[in-house]
């Protein structure tokens, strides 16, 4: 209950829920600001949030940081559509899903803002799909500024609510077993690559990071990975997805 009340007005509460319940006092909330958003609203809608204390500095990893346990990048819609263009989206992803902390990218607008974009449908749900089933990475939807704020602050509050219930679910420390695990699923999201070429290609290189600065001949050394595959890896990790139409992709 506690936690849901973070998200609300508490005068519109007063006639709906205990005093008692009311005055409860959460504990304090640290955030630290990647220092790329200190100009972005969510910032002041931050600080504007009793019990949450903002620092800005520079983060090697999303975009808000929360009590060293939640780790968010927050994108606008149209920001979304640029890291695809770009290719951010999908380095992003790969580094966000092998953090240990507990991390979701928030989208924040509506579908109108996507309008004139100049993405096609077809390549959004792909991108979706590879962040969600592929990368294991939840998509949280705003409105604006002011719900990402409070999304951030009642997530934390939600960590906090089943972490007292003593849900064997819940942590919040790093999870060494569970990295390769994870590295293997963002590797078998590459065109051609399975449980045995992910797995050979860990034995090779190291880390998800090695095989994405892999050329083709160095992925040609690995086994099982010959001239098609090597030509398929290269073509999802090196290139943006602009520089493609659909019937451009390798066989």
């Amino acid at each position: 209950m506690r936690a849901c009340l973070a998200l609300y007005d508490k005068d519109k509460l007063n006639n709906q829920i205990p005093n008692f319940i009311i005055m409860t006092q959460a504990s304090a909330i640290h955030i630290i600001a990647d220092d790329r958003e200190q100009l972005s609203p969510v910032i002041e809608a931050l600080r504007q949030q009793e019990g949450v204390k903002v620092s800005v500095s520079r983060l090697d990893l999303g975009d808000y940081r929360v009590n060293d346990r939640l780790l968010f990048e927050r994108k606008t819609m149209l920001d979304f559509a640029a890291s695809i263009k770009d290719g951010r989206l999908f380095d992003q992803g790969i580094r966000l899903a092998a953090s240990s902390l507990h991390k979701a990218i928030i989208l924040e607008g509506n579908g109108r803002d996507l309008m004139n974009c100049g993405i096609r449908r077809e390549a959004l749900q792909g991108a979706l799909i590879t962040l969600s089933m592929f990368f294991g990475i939840p998509l949280l939807r705003s409105l604006n500024p002011e719900e990402t704020a409070k999304m951030m602050i009642y997530a934390d509050r939600q960590c906090d609510s089943l972490a007292s219930h003593h849900s064997p679910r819940i942590v919040t420390g790093k999870r060494p077993r569970g990295k390769r695990k994870t590295q293997m699923r963002i590797l078998q999201s590459f065109p051609g690559v399975g449980p045995s070429l992910a797995h050979n290609l860990l034995e090779q290189f190291g880390s998800v990071e090695a095989v994405l600065a892999a050329d083709e001949h160095d992925l040609l050394n690995v086994a099982g990975i010959g001239t098609g595959r090597a030509k398929s890896i290269r073509w999802a990790v090196g290139e943006s997805i602009t520089l493609y139409e659909e019937n451009d992709l390798p066989i």
